[in-house]
C-alpha cells in the first residue's frame, strides 16, 4: 500500500501494507511509515505528512556522508530559479517544522572500522589520505570498490546487523519512546537501513516472512521514478546498478543469519540490549 506524494518516493504505511497482504490485522495502521529521503518534499507534501497523516517523529538513518551530499544538493538547487518556482519548499529548512528528528547513523563508526579492516594496506593509506584532505566521496569510492562491492548488498546488510548493534538498538528504542506517536523511518532510498529496521520490527511483531518480503520488495517499484539518478549516485561511490535493486532473498538471508549466529531474532535483540521488556513495549505500541 503506497501513498503518493509529489516529491517523496517509496512512501507507505507499513501496517496497512502488511495487513492488506495478510488479509488480517497484525500491525497497527497509521503509526509506522517508511520512505526515501523527504528532504525535497513540497509544501503540499509537508502538509500531508504533518496534518493528514499526523506524523510527529522522524528517524533518519543516513550516514554523515549522505547528509553532506544532500546539503550540497540543496545548495545547488537553490541556484536554479526554475526549481525554486516549481517547489517553494526548497527555500525552507530541510527539517520540517513541528517534527521531532532522530538522526541515527546505522552505518556508524563501528561498521566503518569493520569495513576498513578488510582493505589491504595501500588502498587503506589512499583512503585515509583522501579523507584527511576533504575528498570524502573519493575515499568512499575506494571503500565501495574494494569492500562493499565484493560483499554485495545482502552481505553488507548482514555485516551491518553485526557491527551496528548500538545504532540499531537506538533506532528501535525511538519507536517505543513515549514521545513517539506516528513515526516516519527513512534513509536515502528507504530500502537498506530502513528495510533492516522494518524487518526487525515486523519479526518482533510475529509477521510471517512472506508479508515482510512483500513490504520490502515494494521498494523496487517505489524507487523506479528516480532510478537513473540514484544509480548514478551509487556508481559515483564505486557501486554497480544492482545496488539500486531489492534482492529477493534479503529477508530470508537476514532471518537465516540471525538464526545461525544468535539463535534467532530474540537472541539477536537480547545481544544488542533490546530485551524482552522493550520487545513487549514495541508489540504494545505497534501491534494491532
Amino acid at each position: 500500500m503506497s501513498i503518493e506524494f509529489e516529491n517523496i518516493l517509496n512512501f507507505r504505511d507499513v501496517g496497512k501494507t502488511v495487513n492488506d497482504e495478510l488479509g488480517r490485522k497484525l500491525v497497527r495502521e497509521g503509526v509506522l511509515y517508511r520512505s526515501a529521503r523527504p528532504d525535497d518534499a513540497t509544501l503540499g507534501d509537508r502538509k500531508r505528512l504533518t496534518e493528514q497523516l499526523s506524523i510527529r517523529t522522524v528517524i533518519d538513518l543516513r550516514s554523515k556522508t549522505e547528509h553532506l551530499a544532500q546539503v550540497e544538493k540543496r545548495q545547488a538547487d537553490l541556484k536554479i530559479p526554475a526549481l525554486l518556482q516549481s517547489n517553494a519548499a526548497l527555500a525552507e529548512p530541510m527539517q520540517i517544522p513541528g517534527l521531532t528528528y532522530h538522526e541515527v547513523q546505522v552505518t556508524g563508526k563501528r561498521l566503518e572500522r569493520a569495513l576498513l579492516r578488510q582493505l589491504s594496506w595501500w588502498p587503506f593509506i589512499k583512503l585515509i589520505f583522501l579523507y584527511i584532505f576533504g575528498y570524502r566521496v573519493q575515499a568512499i569510492r575506494i571503500m565501495g570498490e574494494q569492500v562493499m562491492q565484493p560483499l554485495g548488498l545482502v552481505g553488507l546488510s548482514l555485516v551491518t546487523l553485526d557491527e551496528s548493534q548500538p545504532e540499531i538498538a537506538e533506532a528501535l528504542r525511538v519507536l517505543i519512546s513515549p514521545s513517539s506517536t506516528s513515526t516516519l523511518v527513512h534513509c536515502t532510498q528507504g530500502k537498506d537501513p530502513t528495510g533492516m529496521i522494518i524487518v526487525l520490527v515486523l519479526l518482533i511483531l510475529g509477521v510471517p516472512t512472506s508479508a515482510i518480503e512483500h513490504d520490502y520488495l515494494l521498494s523496487q517499484p517505489g524507487l523506479e521514478p528516480e532510478r537513473k539518478e540514484r544509480v548514478a549516485e551509487m556508481m559515483n561511490i564505486g557501486l554497480t546498478p544492482a545496488w539500486g535493486d531489492c534482492p529477493a532473498d534479503l529477508v530470508q538471508r537476514v532471518e537465516g543469519h540471525l538464526d545461525v549466529r544468535y539463535g534467532g531474532v530474540e537472541g539477536y535483540l537480547d545481544a544488542i540490549g533490546f530485551g524482552a521488556g522493550d520487545r513487549a513495549r514495541l508489540v504494545e505500541v505497534l501491534g494491532a
